[in-house]
């Protein structure tokens, strides 16, 4: 009966210690690791501005407006329209345009307003200044654009200087500012791209000096080309803007 005991007695310590060991050398279950954070998309930024802002009746105002970030825009009355882009505006009263853009990181809201001062009482205007074409062209050099952008460059700054200094000594002179693209893209879009680039040279004549009303605009896109060779070379000529006596 003892030796049965003492039997039993080791076996159970040894069972124990059997245990024991595979239980230390069992594996924990590793921790899940934690969940990337969302990534969060950039918030909008939107900028609008009217040149000039005052105008009397029967003028125009040009808007000019620029986004980062968005994917749509909207101008109130005047519905969707590019997240940059420009327009001439006729207003008949005094109008507050209030600019909506959106995209992935939220939305953001800018205002311009162009205000309809009173009409002046004002002398007969004086006949058209008598000048050639060629004089004028001599006179008032065309700037040109990088391609699928409307922004004036800084040697286009300095030919716009030039160009205003010689209308401001020419008051009575009228300018046709016609863009013009290359022919890469749509009709459509470079018809639209162009006018923006005619838009962005009146409002830089408008900022230094030239009376808005002397200047009227048009875009011919890439329809008529200055020249016809497929390269950079030649797609830089088309890009520009082309100044015009507007008889």
């Amino acid at each position: 009966m003892k030796i049965y005991k003492k039997n039993s007695a080791l076996a159970m310590a040894a069972l124990a210690a059997f245990l024991i060991t595979t239980g230390c050398h069992h594996k924990q279950a590793a921790a899940p690791e934690a969940p990337a954070p969302p990534t969060t998309a950039p918030a909008p930024t939107a900028t609008i501005t009217a040149s000039p802002e005052t105008i009397t009746p029967g003028q125009s105002a040009v808007l000019t407006w620029h986004s980062t970030d968005a994917t749509d825009a909207a101008i109130d009355g005047m519905g969707p329209v590019p997240t940059s882009g420009t327009k001439t505006v006729n207003p008949t009263a005094t109008t507050r345009y209030h600019l909506t853009v959106r995209g992935d990181g939220g939305s953001a809201e800018a205002t311009a307003t162009v205000t309809l001062g009173q009409a002046q009482t004002q002398a007969p205007a004086p006949a058209q200044e008598q000048m050639t074409e060629a004089e004028f062209e001599q006179n008032v050099k065309p700037i040109f654009f990088d391609y699928d952008s409307y922004s004036i460059r800084p040697d286009a700054q300095q030919a716009i200087g030039q160009d205003a200094a010689f209308l401001q000594t020419h008051p009575n002179v009228k300018v046709l500012i016609a863009g013009y693209c290359d022919e890469r893209g749509s009709e459509e879009y470079n018809l639209a791209l162009g006018q923006n680039r005619a838009n962005a040279a009146k409002t830089a004549l408008t900022q230094v000096g030239v009376d808005a009303t002397r200047i009227r605009t048009i875009s011919y896109g890439k329809e008529k080309q200055f020249c016809t060779e497929m390269n950079e070379s030649c797609w830089q000529q088309n890009r520009r803007d082309q100044f015009s006596l507007d008889q």
